[in-house]
């Protein structure tokens, strides 16, 4: 799939070896940008994003619709109340606990990604504000 040049953008030759063509595709291709665009930002003064940085950022959006899933399903069981009774209290309460654990280990993962890019432990903050209240 080819992307559309923008409206009012102007065609700009670059004369470059096979070699350097080769390492601005696979530049581009780790920022997920198109060509034009990764030169655009270099020849600008911009800084490309960071490949392992936006790995993150993927793995942080995946967490992110993991506990969006998890609240839906806590949510949908605890207004159903036809649901709740036929299940009865303890199975709801197991199910709640399940759901938790979920949310928790999945709270851990997005500190360690969080921590990751940003060189800040945040469940080290968090016991530090904790301790202030």
């Amino acid at each position: 799939m080819k992307a559309r040049a923008k409206p009012n953008a102007l065609p700009f030759r670059v004369y470059v070896t096979p070699e350097e063509k080769t390492q601005i595709l696979q530049a581009a291709s780790d920022c997920r940008l198109s060509i034009s665009a990764y030169c655009r930002m270099l020849a600008l003064g911009g800084t490309p994003p960071d490949g392992i940085a936006l790995e993150r950022v993927d793995q942080l959006a995946k967490a992110m619709v993991d506990l969006n899933r998890l609240g839906g399903l806590m949510k949908m069981l605890l207004t159903h109340t036809e649901r709740l009774q036929e299940i009865g209290r303890d199975m709801a309460v197991a199910a709640i606990d399940g759901i938790l654990v979920d949310i928790r280990f999945i709270v851990v993962k997005l500190e360690e990604l969080i921590d990751a890019i940003t060189g800040i432990a945040i469940s080290e903050e968090n016991a530090s504000l904790e301790g202030a209240i």
